[in-house]
């Protein structure tokens, strides 16, 4: 009776693993952004810069 319990019990163990069936596994694309920007994308801040240290020492004077 113990042997009869015992594989009853690794029967419903090795079914209950099994229920869900064999799926495909989804394998999500990988989605690269890049930065879209012209050339002198870089030149705003530091000519900004500029203009105001130059604005202040403009009114200094």
């Amino acid at each position: 009776m113990k042997k009869f319990a015992l594989a009853a019990a690794l029967s419903l163990a090795a079914t209950a693993s099994f229920a869900g069936g064999y799926e495909e596994p989804v394998i999500e694309p990988v989605i690269i952004e890049e930065e879209t920007g012209t050339s002198g994308g870089g030149i705003w801040l530091p000519l900004a810069i500029f203009v105001v240290i130059a604005a202040a020492a403009a009114s200094s004077n």
